[in-house]
């Protein structure tokens, strides 16, 4: 299993470690982003790895705005194996399950991933003390309600604060548990139940949404449907330009990982701030 603890903070040049989503899914937002074998998976991962990612982000269960719940043997079905193929082919790559169900973290923590990212930040009641018991690093995300209904008119008193208070509260669950803020990531939930006010608040306030200082912060922002509110731009394909210049200011607002569906173009990104420097 690979050594995950130095992938949980940023790269030492300063700009955050890339994690590439891999989607088991019919029916995530981005078709790019989905595979439908074992075979293509692993190919993805390795591609992704050659390309300079520091995570692979699996998940079986789509949650854009109004996905349906897939059930949770159907979400392991998909997942496992490829969990499996891709620590058999890249042993040192971070790996990190997509799912808020402590059953399909348990089964993907024991096929090799290494993190948990829980959408529903502990919205399973057992998720807490899983991640006590494995020892495993977490990312919790703020959503406003669940996938179905959670665009359906979202507001806030302050954005930032009400955001940073709910991760408040579901961090403490696991800091009475014993589990050490270095093993914590927030991620404010870009897109889930925010409207683009919304969005651009949580984005500007870079790490004043997280908790408590120690925690890491990630940023999910590739090619979300902000850039058609923001931009114009309805297809998913239309979106990198956009995604690319909010990843320009991760560095600048201390996010410790960004989550993309385009490892190369980030990385070149990354590459040429670092030159410019």
């Amino acid at each position: 299993m690979a050594d995950w603890r130095p992938k949980l903070r940023c790269r030492e040049d300063g700009n955050p470690r890339i994690m590439g989503i891999l989607n088991i899914t019919p029916d995530s937002f981005h078709g790019g982003s989905r595979y439908s074998s074992v075979e293509q998976a692993t190919e993805a991962a390795i591609k992704m790895a050659i390309e300079g990612a520091d995570w692979i982000d699996i998940g079986g269960e789509s949650t854009r705005p109004g996905a349906k719940e897939v059930a949770p043997e159907e979400e392991e079905r998909r997942v496992i194996p490829v969990i499996e193929s891709i620590r058999d082919e890249l042993p040192n790559m971070g790996i990190s399950i997509d799912s808020r169900r402590s059953s399909v973290a348990r089964s993907a923590i024991s096929a090799g991933a290494d993190m948990i990212n829980d959408v529903s930040a502990l919205g399973d009641p057992d998720m807490a003390n899983l991640i006590a018991e494995l020892g495993c690093p977490v990312c919790l995300m703020h959503m406003k309600g669940v996938p179905e209904n959670m665009q359906e008119n979202p507001n806030y008193s302050n954005v930032v604060s009400d955001v940073r208070a709910s991760l408040a509260e579901s961090t403490s669950k696991l800091k009475d548990l014993g589990v050490e803020n270095s093993r914590i990531i927030v991620d404010p939930g870009i897109g889930f139940g925010k409207l683009l006010e919304h969005n651009l608040a949580l984005l500007s306030s870079g790490r004043d949404v997280i908790p408590d200082g120690e925690m890491g912060l990630m940023w999910g922002v590739s090619r979300k449907s902000m850039f058609i509110d923001l931009l114009g731009r309805d297809a998913t394909e239309d979106r990198l330009a956009g995604s690319l210049g909010v990843a320009s200011k991760a560095g600048d607002f201390g996010v410790d990982i960004i989550r993309v569906h385009d490892v190369r173009e980030h990385e070149d990104l990354f590459s040429t701030i670092n030159s410019l420097r």
